[in-house]
């Protein structure tokens, strides 16, 4: 089994559904209102744990309900939370979502404890684990303690798997840390400055963060599905499977766990990526982010389904 470990954010999403997201200025009556574990390197945690991996998080709560809730939540789940420090004078992260008919959504996060984690606790933390195959990064803690997980995995032999999100700026360095680099479409412009709304276009864009180091690139691309390139071999395309969408919030955080578990199994790029697309396609049929993280079995059904690409 292999071993994951992900760096990252825990927060509780507050969840609306509403008719249409608001405009500017606009008031809409919503419907629903939930309170649902999230935050994107819970979500993924969650995900490679239900697809079977040995996952251990690293980040921080703070000592409140909220806090004590996802602690809980992936305990219940499998992950080892024995990294998760808990952060007196912080409030937990919150993610404040709305969600139209279509599953479509808008989000603001208020990181509150998130932003306590130090380079010092992730160093603290990697001494105490003994054994790392994968390490999962995302953008939504403070970004010395991404560059040090990066580092410390790189240094123990471990696939460096980075979500650029909430997109932002990144050193060369990081980038060149990276073995696997899952930005969508918006957060690829930002890192190259460049359009991504064709083929010929995303695979320029990922050629321009090769010459930056990464290792390889997996442009997740929505309704589009997914681009796979290794810059050793033609891009590969993956179509997207055709789902009923009930909610997209977390799909990229199961695309990146079932990727992450895939490589931690010894799979190709590819193949890895296959079970990524599986994996965030079945998310999306499903409300929440980590309650909609689809299990091993589920995923197996999918894949050796005729629908499976």
């Amino acid at each position: 089994m292999s071993h994951i470990i992900v760096v990252g954010s825990l927060n509780m999403d507050l969840v609306v559904r509403a008719p249409h997201l608001p405009i500017p200025g606009e008031t809409v009556l919503g419907n629903d209102f939930q309170t649902i574990p999230g935050g994107k390197g819970a979500n993924q945690a969650v995900g490679a744990a239900r697809l079977g991996a040995n996952v251990t998080m690293i980040g921080c709560v703070g000592n409140d309900d909220f806090g004590k809730s996802l602690r809980a939540n992936l305990q219940k789940e499998g992950v080892d939370t024995t990294h998760i420090l808990t952060i007196p004078d912080s409030p937990t992260g919150i993610a404040a979502i709305t969600l139209d008919e279509d599953g479509q959504n808008c989000i603001v996060v208020a990181s509150g404890a998130n932003m306590k984690l130090t380079p010092e606790d992730v160093e603290k933390a990697f001494s105490q684990i003994e054994k790392v195959d994968v390490v999962i990064l995302q953008l939504e803690i403070p970004l010395d303690c991404v560059e040090a997980a990066a580092r410390l995995g790189q240094e123990r032999g471990a696939k460096i798997v980075l979500n650029p999100a909430p997109a932002r700026q990144l050193s060369d360095i990081l980038l060149s840390q990276t073995d696997v680099l899952v930005p969508n479409e918006s957060e690829t412009s930002l890192l190259t400055d460049l359009p991504v709304d064709t083929p010929s276009q995303a695979e320029t864009a990922a050629q321009a963060l090769f010459d930056k180091g990464v290792g390889s690139v997996i442009l997740t691309l929505g309704s589009r599905g997914a681009l796979v390139l290794d810059g050793n071999s033609p891009a590969t395309q993956l179509s997207p499977h055709q789902v009923d969408v009930i909610d997209t919030t977390a799909a990229g955080d199961a695309f990146v766990a079932g990727l992450s578990v895939g490589l931690g199994e010894g799979m190709s790029l590819v193949e890895a990526a296959k079970l990524g697309n599986a994996t965030g396609a079945l998310a999306v049929t499903k409300l929440g982010a980590q309650p909609a993280m689809p299990t091993q079995e589920e995923v197996s059904s999918l894949c050796n389904s005729l629908e499976f690409q």
